[in-house]
């Protein structure tokens, strides 16, 4: 609809479907909208085409006065937990409240999904970064330790970059190319092959190719 590419969603979790020759094709279910237009933004005015949505529901106790105010300027009377702006070609194809469902993306044959992949606290170097252990006997000192990590007279010092314990996770993560394998638009379902970032009922961006 209009050149829209992008709208967001929430993870629902993983299943498989199976194909006509009988294979099984692991896929994620992708609950896409339905999303409010708030505000359009256009070339003459900010710069560029995009659309801001809001999807999502919280309570209105929940909102700050500005995110309020924005909310009765454009005419919507829910809260939204989420909102984020797509790009669109045309935004004088939509109107400031309208409702945007997956039937009114325009879907290709591949997809790029956007989330924030699960947290996992504090993680050593085995579990980070994949390091080989040593050795598990009980003379060894070293079992799921770091080893050596700068130098001793030059430059005297641990260089950038280097991979250490840190935290894992919790970063915002893009998974290209994944294949549409399902539309169930009276459903506002999609269903692609393998999985996305994030856990089950997070929120994902869906953008088109």
């Amino acid at each position: 609809m209009a050149g829209l590419k992008g709208m967001m969603g929430r993870k629902l979790g993983m299943t498989r479907v199976f194909a006509e020759d009988g294979r099984a094709v692991p896929v994620t279910v992708i609950e896409v909208g339905p999303c409010t237009v708030l505000q359009k933004k256009t070339e003459a005015r900010e710069g560029y085409n995009a659309l801001q949505l809001g999807f999502g529901r919280r309570s209105k106790r929940r909102l700050t006065r500005p995110v309020a105010g924005h909310l009765k300027k454009a005419g919507v009377e829910e809260a939204f937990a989420f909102i984020r702006e797509v790009r669109v070609d045309d935004p004088g194809a939509f109107e400031v409240g309208q409702v945007l469902t997956l039937a009114d993306l325009d879907l290709r044959e591949l997809v790029d999904v956007t989330g924030q992949s699960k947290g996992r606290g504090y993680a050593g170097v085995v579990r980070r970064w994949g390091f080989h252990r040593g050795p598990m006997g009980h003379g060894s000192k070293h079992h799921r330790a770091i080893g050596s990590a700068g130098m001793s007279a030059t430059p005297s010092r641990v260089l950038k970059g280097k991979r250490m314990p840190g935290r894992l996770g919790g970063d915002r993560r893009t998974v290209r190319n994944l294949l549409v394998v399902d539309t169930r638009p009276e459903e506002n379902l999609l269903l692609v092959r393998g999985s996305v970032p994030g856990a089950v009922n997070q929120l994902v961006t869906v953008k088109c190719k």
